[in-house]
């Protein structure tokens, strides 16, 4: 069994594998201030509810990939898989991993490892031209060539980044459920700003997605648009240019390296 973390900067996604199917995955906040004892623990916790994994931390787990945002978090997995899964070997993705996936930006060392992980992911599933769109903290754009090689993108405000600053700005506005609204026009403030958050966050992913197609590709039309992420759904039945959605796509992409990794450890 393959354990893979992804240490979103709002979020973790742990995913177990089987192979290549996923058997099973949780969700949790990311918090910075835990400790490497503290993570085991959490880790203890939930995997000791799993059938196919014995009850002492560790039992059943061959293998373990990690990739993160947090500085911090990182450093504390790290911790985590040598005071706690010494025997199993651990890929954690930093400079110096193989990938699969050469980086043609300014300088690579400052692209978040997860946007990398689901280009790898992306090319393996789908090939290339192949634009990501990841709906997180951040929703990230990023653009894959022909070839398989990422070629950069573009950052934007997440979703829930922006509906708690409208919260905290406006006056008279509050923070409210990220839900789709009756119609676009809405009859209330609630609904007012659901439909700005949605339907607005659809017309970003149409153009955003649109104007790098055309850079990215000859004809456009070659190139397939992935959503992932945990607010992919809110967006997904709006935009007209999303071709698939695969919200496991990080895990995936982990599992891929890990495979590409494990024989060099």
């Amino acid at each position: 069994m393959l354990l893979t973390i992804d240490v979103g900067n709002t979020h973790t996604v742990l995913g177990l594998f089987d192979g290549e199917d996923i058997v099973e995955h949780w969700r949790i906040s990311t918090d910075a201030r835990r400790t490497a004892d503290e993570l085991a623990v959490l880790l203890q916790g939930l995997m000791g509810m799993h059938p196919l994994l014995g009850e002492e931390l560790g039992d059943g787990i061959d293998g373990i990939a990690i990739c993160a945002t947090v500085p911090s978090v990182l450093h504390e997995l790290r911790e985590v898989t040598r005071r706690y899964y010494g025997d199993v070997p651990a890929v954690l993705v930093e400079p110096g991993v193989k990938t699969g996936v050469p980086i043609l930006t300014d300088n690579p060392k400052e692209v978040g490892a997860d946007r990398i992980i689901n280009a790898v992911a992306a090319v393996e599933l789908f090939g290339g031209p192949a634009i990501v769109v990841d709906f997180g903290t951040a929703t990230t754009f990023d653009a894959v060539s022909k070839r398989g090689e990422y070629v950069g993108g573009v950052i934007a405000p997440g979703i829930e980044i922006s509906v708690e600053a409208l919260g905290v700005k406006g006056a008279q506005l509050r923070k409210i459920e990220v839900a789709r609204p009756r119609s676009v026009i809405g009859k209330n403030t609630v609904e007012a700003m659901q439909a700005g958050i949605v339907y607005g966050f659809a017309g970003q992913v149409d153009g955003v997605v649109s104007r790098m197609a055309r850079e990215l590709a000859d004809d456009p039309e070659d190139v397939r648009v992935i959503a992932t992420g945990g607010l992919a759904p809110m967006v997904l039945g709006e935009s007209s240019v999303i071709d698939e959605h695969q919200p496991w796509l990080t895990l995936i992409g982990l599992r891929l390296v890990y495979e590409r990794n494990v024989s060099r450890l």
